[in-house]
């Protein structure tokens, strides 16, 4: 007597391989979807800089010159940077981007100086690096002076690899 044993049927194979061939393509499809979404940012952001360049100035008023007096770091929200009034009565626009990997960077006006949260860089008041890891100071904005009025273009903040008096605006 030959005893009955089961074997396996040529559907049960065939649906393992399909249920494990079916779960790596959708772990593929996951992972293009995210790498799509991630290149595609990195483009929309840059696109989203050269249109703004292409289309003119963003001017931001950023108050009057009596508000402020030599020493004063002010916070402008609305355009992303710092307003200072440098100690010769001049004025400078400082982003309050970190430039080692893009932090937001406060003022602690008690140290005097803007500290990086993320990863402990420090600048003084001209934006320039005083401990790393940031290789470069602070980007900054173009200032002009009207009629006691301060306005800061912010449409492209320019880089820049140590301070210079040119970077500011007297009034």
């Amino acid at each position: 007597m030959k005893e009955n044993t089961p074997t396996p049927t040529t559907t049960e194979i065939p649906r393992r391989h399909l249920l494990f061939s079916w779960l790596w393509k959708c772990v593929a499809a996951i992972g293009i979807l995210e790498l799509s979404w991630v290149v595609g940012s990195l483009f929309h952001r840059r696109s989203r800089n050269r249109k703004t360049k292409e289309e003119g100035s963003i001017i931001i008023n950023a108050g009057m010159l009596d508000q402020y007096k030599p020493g004063d770091v002010k916070a402008v929200p609305e355009g992303k940077f710092y307003l200072v009034c440098l100690e010769d009565g001049s004025f400078l626009a400082l982003s309050r981007t970190c430039t080692h990997l893009g932090c937001s960077v406060p003022w602690h006006e008690e140290q005097k100086k803007f500290i990086c949260p993320c990863h402990g860089s420090t600048f003084d008041e001209h934006g320039v690096v005083l401990t790393p890891p940031a290789i470069r100071p602070l980007d900054y904005f173009p200032v002009k002076i009207e009629n006691g009025l301060i306005r800061v273009d912010i449409s492209q903040a320019r880089r820049r690899d140590s301070f210079d008096a040119s970077q500011t605006q007297h009034s």
